[in-house]
């Protein structure tokens, strides 16, 4: 693609929404990820069980921020509103600003309703048939979240889906950044939500060996790529960003936080859980996407890294990154902080990502205390903030079934 096409389809991030478990709002949740305040504590959902504590949202009331229809949602969806309706009114949106049927909405999560199939299940245990809510499938399938966000803000553009397991959020906002370049709408709704802090999903990971065991002191338990690093920490949540052309942003008096200029995904075809050692498919969709965005590793200044505390995951990551940019490039990882949030998890730190290019500031990775000899130098933002420009930014996203996923940000 060409400078001169790249800039006539270029988009920008013009609103950022966010429920997160250290802030509902965006501006608290940025404030204390800069502050490196981790949201980790012991959940009351949890006790008795192997794990029994997570990254939380505290202080959301769910018929505030969604209305009375907020009773007919699932948490997953509930957070998903709150943060559209957030982003919207962050981008200046008024009656007339856009064509409905020019708006989509492009929401990804790992697992979907969670709370609901578990709360039904028991009731169906313990009550019978005739307990079960006649509204369990439409609240829980993952679809609805899209559906829903387009329902309430009466967007008639394409409403998708994606999953992609801990990639979610990241690929929602690649396949907005195509519709977008291929005319199919003027602006997109891209973002991530999960509700998925269940004793049965907590269960699942615990078992699998993926979740931290830190239970004396939770709030230091999320520890990205700290020698000590024993698992992630689970968290939920979610952001919407509004992306929409660069000209039309700037039509409608807007500078944007950012401009998202590209995006690459692939496959590791390695293994049902674990990242591929050599990180093949991660450096690919990592080179994609700066293919995509026009700009080379020498042009980046902030990675921010998928990095959830666990001792292989980390080690190869730290590796590629090391790999790609040496100690050049700052590297951050926000999970310190918000935990591990899944299929929210790329949408948050993307906007945090965008946040970091409009204000100059790259949050510390929170808990970093010790380095791990075994693992390369990077250069790790750790400790407190570090102000300085980012013009051009990645963020990381892996998952589970070897999905990667990568966004190049950069500034407007």
């Amino acid at each position: 693609m060409t400078a001169q096409l790249r800039d006539r389809l270029g988009v920008v991030v013009t609103g950022i929404g966010m429920v997160t478990p250290v802030g509902v709002t965006t501006g608290v949740a940025w404030k204390a990820t800069c502050a490196g305040s981790a949201g980790a504590a012991d959940d009351p959902r949890l006790a008795g069980l192997g794990v029994s504590f997570s990254c939380a949202v505290t202080g959301f009331d769910a018929e505030q921020s969604c209305g009375e229809d907020a009773r007919r949602m699932d948490p997953f969806t509930q957070f998903a509103v709150a943060a559209a309706r957030a982003a919207v009114a962050d981008a200046g949106v008024t009656e007339g600003s856009w064509d409905p049927s020019r708006v989509g909405v492009v929401l990804g999560t790992g697992i979907g309703g969670q709370q609901t199939w578990e709360e039904q299940g028991r009731r169906m245990a313990d009550r019978g048939p005739r307990a079960v809510n006649p509204l369990t499938v439409p609240r829980a399938i993952a679809n609805i979240v899209s559906g829903t966000v387009a329902l309430d803000l009466g967007l008639h553009g394409p409403s998708l889906s994606v999953s992609t397991a801990c990639a979610s959020g990241t690929t929602a906002l690649g396949v907005a950044l195509d519709l977008l370049r291929a005319g199919r709408c003027d602006v997109v709704l891209a973002g991530g939500t999960e509700a998925t802090v269940t004793p049965l999903v907590t269960t699942a990971f615990d078992r699998l060996k993926a979740l931290s065991r830190n239970s004396g002191d939770p709030a230091r338990a999320s520890r990205p790529f700290d020698a000590g690093r024993d698992g992630f920490v689970l968290g939920e949540g979610a952001s919407v960003l509004v992306l929409e052309r660069a000209q039309d942003a700037r039509a409608r008096g807007l500078r944007g936080y950012a401009r998202l200029l590209g995006y690459g995904a692939s496959s590791d075809a390695h293994h049902l859980t674990a990242p591929d050692p050599e990180a093949h498919g991660a450096r690919l969709a990592l080179r994609q996407a700066l293919a995509d965005a026009g700009v080379g590793a020498s042009d980046v200044s902030l990675v921010n890294a998928h990095a959830t505390g666990t001792p292989q995951g980390d080690a190869v990551e730290a590796r590629l990154l090391a790999g790609m940019f040496g100690t050049d490039t700052a590297v951050t990882s926000t999970k310190g902080v918000t935990g591990h949030m899944l299929g929210a998890a790329g949408a948050v730190e993307a906007a945090f990502t965008a946040l970091s290019i409009d204000e100059g500031v790259i949050p510390p990775t929170a808990n970093f205390e010790t380095p791990d000899p075994d693992l390369p130098e990077i250069d790790l933002v750790h400790g407190e903030a570090r102000h300085t420009a980012v013009p051009v930014a990645v963020s990381n996203s892996f998952g589970f079934g070897g999905h990667n996923a990568v966004v190049v940000l950069g500034g407007v």
